[in-house]
């Protein structure tokens, strides 16, 4: 089985599939694609994905766009260990969980969105920064009320960290980006700390790869 990833070291959704791919012990070769240099717009990168964002993921020749539907594919090529629930009620709550940062928090934060308040609107630095704040901890926000009302054991699903623990963990990253802590967010913070203790998702971290490494820590 052949897999290649596009990717980058700070994007959170490349985090994504960097976290589901070891959860389920799949080999995979990681190639740096810098969104904030703009390479992601250069014809090479534009002919593996016309969308011009990351990550693509390609298996054996197939491209495949989007980590919620990588993640999904991921669970069909490979279903043990799987990253959604059998059960069809438990399945649907965690997509939705994933959805409230996939959909919701973190597209109103990538660099693109960031780059057309300042062309466009005349943003400065701080007015962007407090923009992707503001979004962050409503993200952090949400899903402390939702796992509030129903708590981690000790998982978001259950005993095994799944799809739903890989993108809390992402919205978590997401707050390391802005300096934004977790005091106010205990339960999220509880499940993080569970998450980030597990190899899989300490090597996926964006600080731990070697393009960030490269680039001397600059973020």
């Amino acid at each position: 089985m052949s897999i290649k990833v596009y990717g980058f070291w700070r994007s959170i959704a490349s985090f994504r599939i960097r976290v589901a791919l070891k959860l389920k012990q799949l080999a995979f070769e990681e190639v740096s694609i810098d969104i904030l240099q703009g390479k992601q717009f250069e014809p090479g990168y534009d002919a593996v994905n016309p969308e011009h964002v990351v990550p693509t993921f390609i298996h054996d020749g197939h491209s495949l766009y989007q980590s919620l539907a990588i993640m999904e594919y991921l669970d069909d090529i490979k279903p043990s260990p799987r990253l959604l629930p059998e059960d069809i009620k438990k399945r649907a709550y965690a997509r939705s969980l994933a959805l409230m940062t996939i959909a919701d928090a973190h597209p109103l934060t990538v660099p693109r969105v960031r780059k057309h308040l300042a062309k466009t609107f005349g943003a400065d630095a701080k007015a962007v920064e407090e923009w992707g704040a503001h979004w962050t901890i409503e993200g952090l926000s949400t899903y402390e009320r939702f796992l509030a009302r129903r708590k981690p054991a000790p998982f978001a699903l259950g005993k095994d960290a799944g799809l739903a623990d890989i993108c809390i963990a992402g919205q978590v990253v997401g707050a390391q980006y802005l300096k934004i802590g977790l005091e106010a967010f205990p339960i999220v913070k509880e499940l993080s700390d569970r998450c980030f203790a597990m190899p899989e998702f300490l090597s996926s971290h964006p600080f731990e790869q070697p393009d960030y490494k490269a680039s001397g820590g600059k973020h």
